[in-house]
């Protein structure tokens, strides 16, 4: 039962983290964009080729995250609390003024519209599996601990890219349904929702620090030594 449950704990953990980080709203506005044009069918192969390209980049770096920690020497408690600030910065930034269209903008707008295929860039890196989410799914591996967290981390995954295809799907009617002003607040919502799991990411990696045995066995051999 137990185990049931921390399965559970960590399939939900993985969408509630990664779908305010991914945040399909956000990237429907853009799809529209660079779709501009595009017949229906057209739009819903981009829509789902840039999905599961979404879901094989996340997975990847999952499964060689073990491997990546070590290759560099990064801790887990380094890696909460990287992933954390990184987390915390983009939330910060959806919190401030929204971001006026510019000639930078309007010229990657327009290049990625000359595209034929837009499904894995930019739509499936950066839009969707960005540096963000990257850092949390490597956050994720210091909780798998056996071959079934794996399975329920890439199940919370595959759910986000459903959800996040849905979205793109529908972005034209979402998009004149919703209008600038309520995507602006969900915006602001999703940052500070993204801002509150960087602020507790970085506090597991310094409780994680601070109840490492080897640096409370230095301190008290410190403190007792004559």
């Amino acid at each position: 039962m137990s185990n049931i449950l921390h399965l559970w704990g960590i399939f939900l953990g993985t969408i509630i983290a990664l779908l305010p980080i991914i945040n399909p709203l956000a990237a429907a506005v853009t799809f529209v964009a660079i779709t501009e044009g595009d017949t229906d069918a057209h739009r819903r192969e981009q829509a789902r080729k840039g999905c599961l390209y979404m879901v094989g980049i996340l997975v990847a770096f999952l499964i060689g995250g073990t491997f990546i920690m070590n290759f560099f020497g990064i801790s887990i408690p380094g890696l909460r609390i990287a992933g954390g600030i990184m987390m915390a910065g983009v939330g910060m930034g959806m919190l401030g003024a929204p971001r006026k269209s510019g000639p930078d903008q309007d010229e990657e707008r327009e290049a990625a519209r000359r595209k034929v295929d837009i499904s894995f860039s930019p739509l499936a890196m950066p839009m969707l599996s960005g540096p963000g989410s990257i850092a949390v799914t490597l956050g994720f591996t210091s909780l798998a601990h056996q071959v079934l967290d794996y399975v329920a981390i890439i199940l919370g995954i595959c759910v986000v890219a459903v959800a996040s295809y849905i979205v793109l799907r529908l972005s034209d009617r979402i998009v004149r349904l919703i209008g600038p002003v309520g995507l602006n607040a969900m915006n602001k919502i999703m940052g500070f929702l993204i801002l509150c799991i960087g602020v507790q990411f970085v506090v597991n990696g310094i409780l994680g620090i601070a109840t490492d045995p080897e640096l409370l066995r230095g301190i008290r051999d410190a403190v007792t030594s004559p």
